[in-house]
This record gives C-alpha cells, structure tokens and sequence, in this order.
C-alpha cells in the first residue's frame, strides 16, 4: 500500500526502483489496490513506440466516474467535493457534496442522453469556471461521449475549427461569463463559431450572467429546465480501458492545433497517483488549483485525480487581480486552503504588487505549494516561499504537457528536498533520458540535452485525433523508441533535472546552445524588471543573435533606459557569461500570452526578424492588442 502514498526520500528511492524494475508489477498493484473494476484486464501493458502504439490495462471494464463519485457516497457522501468560489467575492461560496455531485452528473447525463448523445460522440465544452464546467465533464464521461473542453476565451474561429476537429454534435455553453469587472459574451462567440459548424445538432445554454442572447429555435435549449425534470441516477457506462476519455487542443508550434486523445484506465490510474503524491493530499485538505478546466491542469488535477482520491477541490471563477491583488490569499484564508497551484505567471504578477496584499490574510492553513505550466524562475520562487509560504511549505515545481496526462517530474514535498528553478525527481514510473544531437543518450550528471521519455507511463496521450501520422512523427520520429518532449533540460549533480524551455526555444549564438530560460532568469533577477522573453533573429555573423522583451517594474519607468540596457546585459554576464549577452533590448507593457499563461514566443520571434507579414491567429491570446504595440515600437 505504500507504493501510493511515498512519505520520505528512501521510500521515494525504493518505491521509484521498484516501478522501473518492474513497470507492469508496479502499475498493477497501484490500479487494483486504489480503483473500483468492472472487469480485470487480460494485460497489464502493450506497447510499441515505433507505430506509436501504447494499451495499459487492456481488457479492463470501468467507469471513471464511478472511482470519482460513487465508490465515495458509503462514506464521503456529505463531504465537499467541489467547492466553488465565485468571481465576485460578495456572492457566496457553493459547497457540492458527492451526493449531490452524483444526482447533479446523472441529471446532466440523462439530459445528454435524451438529446441524442450516445457512447462515442464528441461534445464541446464551451463554459466558464462555474459547477456546469466539472458536471459536464463527468456526465459526458458518465455516458461514454468524449468531452473536449475549449478555453471560454478562445475565438469563435478558435472554437470552430476545434468543433469540426473533432466532429462533435452538442455543444455545451453559458450566456456568458465573468472575468474580474468584465463580462463576455459567450453565447455570441458560439453562435459566431457555429455558423461553420454543420454537425452540431445542439446547443445547451447555462445562465450565469442573465444577458439578453438570442436563441436559435430548434438548435438552443436552456439547461437549467432540462436538469430540473431530469431523472436523477444514470449507470455508468460500462467503459473500456482504452476507450477515448476526452480530446484537449494544444496549439502547435506549426500548424493546426493538435488534439491529443486521453483513455480512461490508464488516465484515471495516473492522474489520481500523481495527485495524491505530489500534493500529499489528506482526508481533511481543501486543495486549489487555480487553473482553469480548459486546459489539462484543470482536467488533471481540478476535476479527474482529486475526485479519485475523495477530495475537496475548488473550482475558482474569477482572476488573481479582482476585486484586488490580495484575491488568492483572501480566499486561501477564507476556505483554509491546504495545498494551492498556480502559474509562475500569476505569482511574477502578484510580486510585482505591494506587499500588503499577502500580509494582511492568515495564510497558516497551506501546507504544499505548486507551479505548474512552464519552469519558475528564481525571484519569483523566493518570494513564493518567503511570502507566501513563509518557508514551511515545501514547493513543487511541476513539469508535465498536455501529451502526458500527468506531472513527470516533481519534487515530492517532505520528501524530496527542493531547489530554486528545478523540477528535481521523476515520478515513479517515468524514464527521462537526454539526448544529444547525434540521437546518443547522455549518461551521467552534469549535463544537458533534449529530454525524451523511454517507457511508456499510464497516462500519455494515444494519438493525435484523426492524425496518427502527425502524433508519430511529432512525438516518436526525433529519436527511436523515445517519447521525445519537445523541451530541453540540464541534469545536476546530483540527478535533479531542470527544464531549460522548449528546444525551439534553444538559440544557438556562435556556436554556442542557448536556452531562453536561464537567461530570462538572469534579467528578471534585476530589481527594476518585472518579466523578460528572450528570442533569436539572425545576424550576419553570429548567425543568430538575442532580442529580449524586457517589462519593467514600475520603479524602472522612471529609470535612464539607456543604463538599464547596460545593467541587463551586465547582469546577463555575470549569471551566464557574455556570450548570452542582448544585441537588442525593447522594453514592452507586455507579452504576447496564451490564456493559460505561455508567452507566444513565434510572434516574437517574428517581430524580432522583421517578418510580421503573417503573424497567425493572434486572436485565441490573452491580450491580443500588445502585438500591435511592440511591432509599432520594435528596434
């Protein structure tokens, strides 16, 4: 049983041995010990990198959604499951028990089902962070349909092409939503999207905003008064192990956005490991996650691996800056938040603000701290741990994608000891290898390379929908029989690993391999700089050279712009040396950001070579606008 709660670093050691000795032994005993079968699988794994073709637990008969709610309700029923904190502080917080979860899943899948939705069919999920999001998830799951969740942000072109992806025939969706002081029109992006969207049969409208929308007769329905007469129970779907769970999009560095295809058994295995580890999850804990469901934070570790474990999971409506910059900690203190994960994103713009907005909340309930989305850089994790977790809250510094299902490497917190900007450990079960540029795997310490993963894990993602050719040679044609990740990472002495950004991101600058991240590190170390982006544009003799987006503090406003160059690339040569120094410095009012917080550096990078003829779709960002205002003031 130990094998699913690692306590301390030489059980770590042992536990993590033990699954690379024997992955199949290993997997088996954490899924029949820690789930609920309808039938046992015939093979524990199959696998063959070089089609790509990966089946855990095959033959096996389950439903996630019963390991999330039902197998709970003989002794959890009246606990918290999902806990939703609005957008306005003012209205008060919902408390979903798993009783109630279980009644609102099987009226949502009975009103599914009633609409024509059957096992196999795609729906799109178009809502805002409000109960209807996670409900929907888990009733489309209930019923066998594959659920693709689209960021309630994204374009009505965005949504479309998404929509037509994947073939889905519903869509699920709100009048509209809350961001801070603002509302959106969802329904209109929806209506926007779906007038190149044939296959959608219907469209089912939560209210969460009471606007005015049109709805188009024969097509819309509200939602509320088909859950009201809805039945509630529903069984569950009898599921097998590889049948499609959901489809996310992430965006390519080329082309089209991929749809990477989740399965059940080995999702829900992987997921709910994994949660209960890195966050050292307690019967009693209220854990937050601030993501949203639109991404795989949000599928992992809001919704799927807490519910596994019994937990209770906040679902949080609103933005880090709304009514003020002491939001999170406002509701940390409020709901005695245990365990709290969030974006290096939110946390560099939170520490940018007064001090106070942190001071005043009684932070004492956290326990484990978490970052998740792209590496943290070294200010920002000081002050994370300084202010926020006033250094009794061990951080775990995440590194996981979409493709994976599941966090790969992390510390475990009072286990493995932390250190500033590194990911540190595998989970059990995972085998990351560096590669160099020959395709040789690197042995030893002190090194670095292209990380790849040379053994399948429970919950990597299947195929690419509809393209297996693309997920083959995106992901298994770089170097053979590896899952190759796309990123780059350095081992330290002692076999910590430390994600150096994405390999796109590596500049090579006279011969010598940059990573983007150690230098952003070094520039955001100065006082008057808040956030960096370092991208490569061509130079007649280095062959590349660097341009840095550099936002500054509001203590830097004021500052000669000229010394601040000066001072940035001294900083840079003192960290790193001055080969990684900037032939270019703009200061910017921000960065091109995707909605789950990764920096655009393609557009970037573009501007910076003066080829800003086709930018793409700029409209999915965060802040579309700020595009314009750094091509207009480029050097």
């Amino acid at each position: 049983m130990s094998n699913y709660h690692i306590k301390h670093l030489e059980e770590y050691f042992q536990v993590y041995r033990k699954s690379v000795r024997n992955p199949e032994g290993f997997w088996e005993e954490i899924a029949e010990e820690h789930f609920v079968w309808r039938k046992k699988w015939n093979t524990v794994l199959d696998w063959d990198f070089s089609k790509p073709e990966i089946k855990w637990y095959d033959g096996a008969k389950l439903n996630i959604t019963e390991n999330c709610i039902d197998r709970h309700l003989h002794i959890r029923s009246d606990k918290t499951a999902i806990l939703f904190e609005p957008n306005n502080p003012n209205e008060e917080a919902r408390h979903i028990t798993y009783k109630q979860l279980k009644e609102k899943v099987c009226k949502m899948a009975n009103v599914l089902s009633e609409k024509g939705i059957k096992k196999g069919d795609r729906v799109v999920i178009y809502l805002p962070m409000i109960p209807e999001l996670a409900i929907s998830l888990l009733a489309c799951a209930r019923i066998g349909a594959v659920h693709s969740v689209v960021f309630a942000g994204f374009s009505s072109t965005a949504l479309s092409t998404r929509i037509n992806d994947c073939g889905a025939k519903m869509v699920l969706t709100s009048d509209g939503s809350y961001r801070g002081s603002k509302t959106i029109d969802l329904k209109g992006i929806v209506d926007d999207a779906l007038e190149d969207c044939p296959d959608v049969k219907s469209v089912l409208v939560a209210k969460r905003i009471n606007s005015n929308i049109v709805m188009k007769k024969g097509r819309d329905e509200w939602l509320a008064p088909l859950m009201e007469k809805a039945y509630g129970d529903y069984p569950p779907e009898v599921m097998d192990a590889e049948d499609p769970l959901f489809i996310l999009y992430t965006s390519g560095s080329t082309g089209r956005p991929k749809g990477m295809m989740h399965t059940t058994a080995g999702y829900m295995v992987y997921s709910a490991y994994t949660f209960k580890n890195v966050f050292q999850y307690r019967e009693e804990d209220v854990y937050w996650c601030t993501a949203d469901i639109g991404w795989i934070t949000g599928h992992s570790y809001i919704v799927y691996g807490p519910l596994a474990n019994g937990a209770t999971t906040v679902m949080f409506e609103g933005v880090p800056s709304y009514p003020d910059f002491g939001r999170f900690w406002d509701v940390v203190q409020k709901h005695k938040v245990s365990q709290f994960y969030t974006a290096p994103t939110a946390i560099r713009a939170l520490a940018k603000e007064n001090l106070d907005f942190v001071t005043k909340y009684d932070l004492s309930s956290l326990k484990v701290l978490g970052t998740v989305g792209e590496p943290i850089n070294e200010e920002a994790w000081h002050w994370y741990n300084d202010h926020v977790g006033e250094k009794k809250c061990p951080i775990v510094d995440t590194w996981w994608q979409t493709e994976t299902g599941g966090i790969l490497i992390s510390p475990i917190p009072f286990a493995t000891p932390t250190k500033p900007t590194y990911a540190t450990l595998p989970m059990p079960g995972i085998q990351p290898a560096l590669m160099d540029e020959n395709g040789e795997e690197i042995q030893g310490n002190q090194v670095d390379g292209r990380l790849c993963v040379k053994f399948p894990w429970p919950s990597i993602a299947r195929t690419i929908w509809g393209d297996h050719k693309r997920y083959k040679d995106t992901y298994f044609s770089a170097y053979e029989g590896k899952y190759f990740t796309g990123d780059g990472a350095l081992r330290d002495e002692v076999g910590y690993y430390r994600i150096t950004g994405r390999v796109d991101d590596v500049i090579i600058v006279s011969g010598h391999n940059l990573g983007t991240a150690p230098i952003e590190d070094a520039i955001n170390e100065h006082p008057a700089v808040a956030e960096s982006a370092i991208v490569g544009f061509p130079h007649d003799i280095k062959g590349n050279a660097l341009y840095g987006y550099v936002i500054l503090k509001e203590t830097g406003e004021s500052r000669n712009r000229d010394n601040l160059k000066k001072e940035i690339n001294q900083m840079i040569t003192e960290h790193i040396g001055p080969i990684a120094k900037l032939n270019k410095i703009q200061f910017v009012p921000g960065l091109p950001k995707t909605r789950s917080g990764k920096i655009m550096r393609r557009i970037l990078r573009k501007i910076a070579s003066k080829d800003t003829s086709n930018l793409g779709d700029t409209s999915t960002l965060l802040n579309p606008e700020v595009v314009d205002t750094i091509m207009k003031e480029s050097l």
